[in-house]
């Protein structure tokens, strides 16, 4: 979102100011890493309830050790993993598809985030005759994270496996990782993030002049700056040999609610307010130097929602949805009692300041059924974190408030860290049960037509475009998470100092970025919204939020196919 100075500042000091006297008071699983085949490739069928059918899901596992000056590191983080998406009908060798695409998450993103929208796109492609494949990589980092509590399918059995120590299957979860055991990732910036994608695409597709021919590389968010230092790199030492060069693995570019460039300058605020980044005044020296002895923090985090401890809440609330989306939840009494958790509710779901400071009333004084539970968590009329939201409907079934913690609705509602959605809030703790309306239910003659106080409808058909019962599978079927919970603090770093010596040499062929034919698709509200580069030519997704572009269902309120998964089959058929 483009955020102004001040702007920042406010939601900063509030929710700091906030936190702190907070504190003062009171699935489907692929093979184990260690157990993969002696090959060093490994691909495992995934099973899925998606109602998009036709489409074929595998993870697929290579081997690409570190250097070894990345010191000590578990085993599975030699790996590298990706979901593949075919059609069930099409070629079974990647070779033979008709086209490629090979996606870049966004910060804070695993690979199961594309699920929505890789499924979409095959399936459309393969209803005009065309075999398309979609990658969706998972950064090296992900390889921390602990599926087992999910892939039990319960919710009951994974808050017990993640909080209360309990075993699944004979394993119990180690942790949530501190900063002492992740030295490994003190070095994992830009520069080993196109390096891994360059090593995968190599091992899994050798011949370049088919790469060249197939492949279209892009990214959501900061995937497409991920994807510029892709395209300008260098991978052979030689500035003189171009075959190993990024743009010649690449037939196209595509950018997903970003741009594919080598600036950070598009997405702001994609990246929260409150995480722990060091201040890039220090320079790129001292904060490699903070990173390799500790004193900074290696993994992105926040105290309130974006921490392992609490993303781990969404694929959880998912598992719910999947099982029983109009069963009445109780998931919020059965989480344990604990400071970050009790932050992360006190931020989601208060009314208005008073009630997050005193807590009262909390969520788990309303009556929500598992779809609202989520809807809470993931839309855009609820959570007040522009980057995180979907457009995935309404509240429903009984009286509706503003919600003015932590902004205030009306005004301009400019873009900003907080999006331009106006918030909502159910109203009557202990009252009716709250029940979830689908996008696809929006403006339906029963629909109440909730408003803002000041009259403003809170939303209407034109700005639901998701299926929250697609996007729990996303959150709680994948294999790799949708999620990531560990971030490399020194990806971000490296971004923000791209201008330092020891990044811009890494941009060996900046004509890379403009090689390649590129396809910009932006949400119509998401973090370009208000300044939309029309050079580009972009297509713009009408009422989608920032993860919409890739979660959007494949049909839309006004009958038209979903325009994301529609652009990319007709960027992917257009000759290069």
């Amino acid at each position: 979102m483009d955020t102004s100075r001040s702007s920042t500042r406010t939601a900063k000091s509030l929710r700091s100011a906030a936190l702190a006297v907070l504190l003062t008071t009171g699935g489907l699983t692929a093979a184990a890493p260690d157990a993969q085949a002696a090959s060093g490739r490994t691909e495992t069928a995934v099973a899925s309830t998606s109602p998009v059918t036709g489409v074929t899901e595998t993870v697929v596992r290579v081997k690409a050790p570190l250097p070894a000056s990345f010191g000590t590191r578990p085993a599975a983080c030699d790996w590298l993993s990706y979901l593949r998406y075919r059609a069930s009908d099409g070629p079974s060798a990647s070779a033979d598809a008709d086209r490629i695409l090979v996606a870049q998450p966004g910060i804070l993103e695993g690979a199961g985030a594309f699920d929505s929208v890789a499924r979409n796109t095959v399936a459309r492609a393969a209803a005009q005759g065309r075999h398309i494949e979609f990658w969706a990589l998972d950064r090296r980092s992900n390889c921390l994270e602990d599926r087992t509590g999910i892939a039990s399918g319960d919710q009951h059995t994974a808050v017990d496996y993640y909080y209360r120590g309990k075993q699944v299957d004979g394993r119990a979860f180690a942790g949530y990782l501190g900063n002492d055991r992740l030295g490994w990732m003190a070095r994992l910036g830009i520069e080993q993030t196109v390096r891994d994608q360059y090593d995968l695409l190599a091992a899994e597709l050798p011949d370049q002049g088919l790469r060249k021919r197939k492949l279209l590389c892009g990214g959501h968010s900061l995937g497409g700056v991920i994807t510029g230092y892709f395209a300008t790199a260098d991978f052979d030492g030689d500035r003189a040999t171009t075959a190993d060069a990024g743009h010649n693995q690449c037939a196209g570019y595509f950018a997903l609610d970003t741009t594919v460039s080598t600036s950070l300058a598009d997405l702001s605020g994609s990246i929260p307010d409150d995480t722990n980044l060091p201040d890039i005044g220090l320079g790129h020296g001292v904060v490699q130097a903070g990173l390799d002895s500790g004193l900074l923090p290696r993994s992105l985090s926040a105290p309130v929602l974006l921490n392992p401890e609490t993303m781990t809440l969404l694929a959880i609330a998912g598992l719910g949805v999947v099982r029983d989306p109009d069963g009445e939840a109780d998931l919020p009494a059965y989480l344990p009692v604990n400071t970050n958790i009790e932050a992360t509710h006190r931020f989601l779901f208060s009314k208005d300041a008073a009630a997050f400071l005193t807590g009262s009333p909390a969520v788990k004084d309303f009556r929500l059924t598992n779809a609202a539970v989520l809807g809470a968590l993931m839309d855009d009329n609820s959570v007040p974190l522009a980057f995180l939201q979907s457009s995935v409907g309404f509240f429903d079934g009984g009286p509706i408030a503003d919600k003015s913690f932590p902004v205030a609705n009306g005004g301009d509602q400019q873009p900003g860290p907080f999006g331009t959605a106006y918030r909502a809030i159910p109203d009557r703790p202990h009252g009716p049960l709250y029940t979830w309306r689908t996008y696809d239910r929006v403006g339906d003659p029963d629909d109440p037509g909730y408003r803002s106080a000041d009259g403003t409808p809170f939303t209407g058909p034109g700005k639901e475009v998701t299926d929250l019962q697609e996007l729990a599978r996303s959150l709680a079927e994948q294999p790799l998470d949708f999620t990531e919970q560990y971030f490399p603090t020194k990806l971000v770093t490296d971004l923000q100092l791209s201008t330092s010596p020891q990044v811009k040499r890494l941009v060996v062929h900046p004509d890379g970025l403009t090689a390649n034919p590129t396809l910009t698709v932006l949400a119509g509200d998401g973090l370009l919204a208000g300044r939309i580069p029309s050079d580009l030519r972009p297509v713009v997704a009408d009422g989608y939020q920032h993860l919409d572009v890739l979660t959007a269902a494949p049909v839309q309120n006004d009958g038209r196919p979903e325009p994301v998964s529609t652009s990319l089959v007709e960027f992917a058929r257009t000759p290069r």
